[in-house]
């Protein structure tokens, strides 16, 4: 029989990457505490504060760490998923609601992808670049545990690499819906709290 991968796999520098989904002004900003009170509130008390650690502990350790962001390649949006357009999101390139927003802001030259579909394989060359740099597992982190986190998972997890969910480190409109995203793509990942993770990037 074949040589099994453990989805065990330490995280390490040179394989595996952090990915910080859709964290952008857009998502969390002031008007979202009466908008999206739920969600404002798990991000400002939680998720953020743990992506944060999670960064920093990954850049301290030579873990690559990898945005991607709601973004348009166009003014107009005429490259967007159909998905998108019917859904109308539209954030032209360079706009402040595309940014990464200011408490995990990308440092140096790392890489922010630009995407117009929930998983971020289907409209950027995000699996290209994790070839080129020799990434295997990916650490997935942000906005929305059962939307755009959801369908990175599951997509990673079909192209073959090790995908793992920071449970506490992600958020959508509920606590219900953020359950129940976990429970359902579990299968195609591991998940584990930031603490258990931040312990296996220090070893």
């Amino acid at each position: 029989m074949p040589n099994l991968v453990s989805r065990t796999q330490p995280i390490r520098a040179g394989t595996s990457a952090l990915l910080v989904i859709d964290v952008q002004n857009v998502t969390y900003n002031d008007d979202a505490a009466a908008t999206r009170p739920d969600l404002h509130r798990q991000a400002t008390e939680i998720v953020i504060p743990n992506i944060a650690k999670l960064i920093s502990v990954s850049r301290s350790t030579g873990i690559e760490v990898m945005f991607t962001v709601m973004e348009s390649l166009t003014r107009d949006g005429r490259d967007r998923s159909l998905d998108y357009k019917l859904s109308g999101f539209h954030f032209p390139k360079g706009c402040w609601e595309s940014r990464v927003i200011e408490a995990v802001k990308p440092v140096g030259d790392e890489i922010v992808i630009p995407k117009t579909s929930s998983s971020l394989f289907n409209s950027t060359n995000f699996e290209y670049v994790l070839r080129n740099i020799g990434i295997d597992q990916i650490v997935v982190t942000g906005f929305l545990t059962d939307q755009c986190v959801d369908h990175t998972i599951r997509d990673g997890a079909d192209r073959g690499f090790l995908m793992v969910c920071a449970e506490d480190a992600c958020a959508t409109e509920t606590q219900e819906r953020h359950a129940a995203a976990l429970g359902l793509f579990k299968g195609y990942c591991r998940i584990l709290a930031t603490r258990v993770i931040l312990a296996e990037m220090a070893v």
